[in-house]
């Protein structure tokens, strides 16, 4: 199954077959015992409510959309099957191929064929004992990129299985304040994006949907996505691979997890294992995400610095984050410090300048000083506008005053901050949101999106889109 949100339990002709836990990410469960010739039947029990001990938590920003919300598959493999593989360029390297294959039910040196036919590879492997296979390969290959997101054929096959994909090749680490695409200094002309549909209400259910809102990126001029607070869609993330859209890639570890609650670690430990393992061998995704906008503490700092070590152990070829909150030096003089800085690559930071800090004028009389030699990017900025709600640009909720804050903040970025890395401002589109009510402007809706839920470009799309045109 993609995804069941969010208590999901599993019946097949009338036997329990599994249960998961996680509203974002893909899992399946051994049906052979239980399936039969002619007619079957699946029952899927699923509960929704959220819980203090779940991740996410209770408290939270956006719609609890329930229910089987992505594809639900039933899968025939042999009885040894390949049930996992890896194949990326060595971390640090351009010229070297790396990864594994696993099989299922596999006996000792069971054979596999890995070709590339792009890249004239063709190599055997032999499993050990687990049915596991590793391997490093000579390769130069062309390097996918926003400009050339070119992607290679990729098979791996026994005596009884076979598995295709198309798979890209790239490097990505940081250097000082820069992030290194290729080799080569990229800045990340992003957005913030929800799973949320266009044109109507509910989580995402077809290519054409995940497609208008890539498009609508594009079209904004991005060459990078962040997909928040979650794992989005399969599709969504194969879709902006193709299309030369770098991706930010998140776990809901939102706000006030219980920190101290080993279910609830395992819990987010499991989804970012999950999400990795879906999503290992996309070269689009640059950026693990392993949480957002949540409060200091020892407690968190464990837990954090936890799933950072668990990340970095089952895939260091990308860079990690996490979207921390600031903490100024002063009233005017903005920062950020926070312990989790040691253990990410990218520093990240969610920032209202002008919403809920202050009116716009605010945006005027601050400087910024970080301290860290790390990348630095703003994972979230932005505020709210009524599509259509038009005033002087004083006046909250109006894309006029929306538009001068993005005039106001882009201006900061260029002339009175360090050097930033890449911006993904908050966020593409309006989404449904139980916490936003105001009658009349919000009615249910977050509306800080650059696009009405109904398809509406806001004055700072246009703003945005000029300055991402000239960076």
């Amino acid at each position: 199954m993609g995804a069941v949100n969010y208590d999901a339990k599993v019946y097949l002709n009338g036997t329990k077959v599994g249960e998961h836990i996680g509203g974002y990410t893909p899992f399946n469960m051994e049906v052979t015992n239980q399936i039969k010739d002619g007619e079957n039947f699946v029952v899927v029990k699923v509960d929704n409510k959220r819980t203090a001990e779940g991740v996410p938590t209770l408290n939270c920003d956006w719609f609890n959309f329930g229910g089987i919300t992505r594809d639900v598959m039933l899968v025939e493999v042999p009885q040894t099957y390949i049930s996992s593989y890896y194949v990326q360029l060595k971390k640090g390297s351009k010229d070297t191929l790396t990864g594994y294959v696993k099989m299922d039910g596999a006996v000792a040196s069971h054979k596999v064929q890995l070709e590339i036919p792009g890249l004239k590879i063709k190599k055997e492997l032999t499993t050990d004992t687990k049915g596991y296979a590793s391997f490093e390969i000579k390769a130069k290959p062309i390097l996918w990129s926003t400009e050339n997101p070119y992607l290679y054929q990729v098979s791996l096959s026994t005596d009884t299985d076979k598995v295709t994909d198309e798979i890209g090749f790239r490097t990505i680490e940081t250097k000082g304040r820069q992030i290194l695409l290729n080799g080569n200094p990229v800045f990340l002309k992003g957005i913030s994006i929800h799973e949320e549909a266009p044109f109507r209400s509910g989580r995402i259910c077809s290519e054409e949907e995940d497609l208008t809102l890539l498009n609508w990126a594009k079209e904004l001029g991005c060459n990078y996505v962040r997909l928040a607070h979650y794992p989005h869609n399969e599709k969504m993330v194969r879709l902006a691979e193709k299309m030369g859209l770098m991706v930010w890639s998140e776990i809901p570890v939102y706000w006030t997890i219980q920190w101290e609650n080993k279910d609830t670690y395992q819990n987010a430990h499991n989804q970012l294992m999950e999400m990795i393992e879906r999503d290992q061998n996309r070269a689009a995704v640059i950026i693990w995400s392993i949480a957002n906008e949540t409060p200091h503490g020892e407690a968190r700092d464990r837990f954090l610095s936890n799933l950072a070590k668990a990340a970095r152990e089952k895939d260091n070829s990308r860079l990690l984050s996490m979207a921390m909150e600031r903490s100024d030096k002063s009233a005017t003089v903005l920062s950020i410090q926070d312990k989790m800085s040691e253990y990410v690559d990218i520093i990240s930071c969610n920032q209202y300048l002008g919403w809920y800090d202050g009116l716009n004028e605010k945006i005027d009389r601050v400087r910024w000083e970080v301290d860290y030699e790390k990348p630095l990017i703003f994972s979230e900025m932005g505020g709210g506008a009524v599509a259509g709600y038009h005033g002087d640009k004083t006046q909250i909720w109006t894309e006029e005053y929306q538009e001068e804050l993005y005039k106001k903040t882009l201006k900061m970025i260029d002339e009175r901050m360090p050097p930033v890395a890449g911006i993904s401002p908050w966020i593409l589109m309006d989404f449904r949101s139980p916490r936003r009510l105001l009658p009349q402007i919000q009615d249910g809706f977050n509306r800080k999106g650059l696009i009405s839920n109904r398809g509406q470009k806001k004055k700072a799309f246009y703003i945005l889109q000029e300055w991402y045109r000239n960076k």
